[in-house]
């Protein structure tokens, strides 16, 4: 049996996104750029946010261009307040309002492999980007949204929360500290602005490949525990991630939303 059970080719992709305005946290590579991507696909304008990777960030916005909808990049440290109260007022600016935002940007600390190599510096940088970044965003783009009187951020978390990690415990601490942000703007957005948190498991990004535990063994053990039989590329999960921000979510708001092939079972 394959390993890899591709969209098939014929599939058709859904228009959800017409006439929208889809911003999306680090895009200039790997699984943000797809989201990017799929959203132009689906008929939205989109901007492409980077902080370092402006050459990935223009391939991003060439490929938009390339299945016929528009796009802008726009360059911040999520990280700093004032790049992020720039990067809103632009957004906005440029798009006369905004639609979506996906919080994708993370660290996911790839460089350390065991809890042992923990440093303080990895934690603060961890903790920056993953929530305070998201909470930045979240707050700038979603009062605006507010504002405006409609509007949807998804913000991408992991499921690692779920069993934590030996690996970088950091990681597993930021990304369950994106569930208090998501249900505390929830409340404070509702009933106009949606906010929800999709959670992927393992992505085959260029990042994960060249990891070293996943290139010594880690691949083959997740893909034997996991009860579909693999790891899926980051495009197959992009449109999965926007599935929240469209109109058949429109009930879901602190929510939860997990695809990993099963390999986190959770019941009610």
């Amino acid at each position: 049996m394959s390993e890899r059970i591709p969209t098939p080719h014929n599939a058709q992709i859904p228009r959800r996104f017409e006439g929208r305005t889809v911003l999306v946290t680090g895009a200039g590579t790997g699984y943000g750029a797809e989201i990017a991507v799929r959203a132009a696909q689906e008929g939205a304008r989109v901007a492409v946010h980077y902080r370092s990777s402006a050459a990935g960030a223009e391939k991003t916005v060439a490929r938009i261009k390339e299945v016929g909808s528009e796009a802008f990049t726009v360059q911040a440290d999520i990280a700093v307040h004032a790049d992020v109260i720039r990067m809103a007022e632009e957004v906005f600016f440029q798009f006369g309002g905004l639609d979506v935002l996906v919080n994708n940007v993370g660290d996911v600390a790839g460089d350390q492999m065991s809890w042992r190599d923990l440093t303080e510096e990895s934690i603060d940088h961890v903790l920056a980007v993953d929530i305070k970044g998201t909470m930045l965003c979240t707050h700038e783009f979603g009062s605006r949204m507010l504002d405006q009187g409609h509007g949807s951020i998804v913000n991408i978390g992991s499921t690692v929360i779920v069993r934590g990690s030996a690996r970088a415990p950091q990681y597993a601490a930021a990304k369950y500290g994106i569930l208090g942000i998501t249900k505390s703007y929830a409340q404070a957005f509702a009933p106009f602005v949606r906010v929800n948190t999709f959670a992927p498991g393992f992505i085959e990004t260029e990042t994960l490949l060249g990891r070293e535990d996943w290139k010594s063994g880690r691949r083959e053990d997740m893909i034997a525990k996991t009860p579909m039989g693999r790891i899926p590329g980051p495009a197959e999960l992009a449109g999965t991630a926007l599935f929240l921000a469209t109109d058949d979510a429109a009930h879901m708001t602190g929510a939860y939303l997990n695809a990993d092939g099963g390999f986190n079972m959770i019941g009610a």
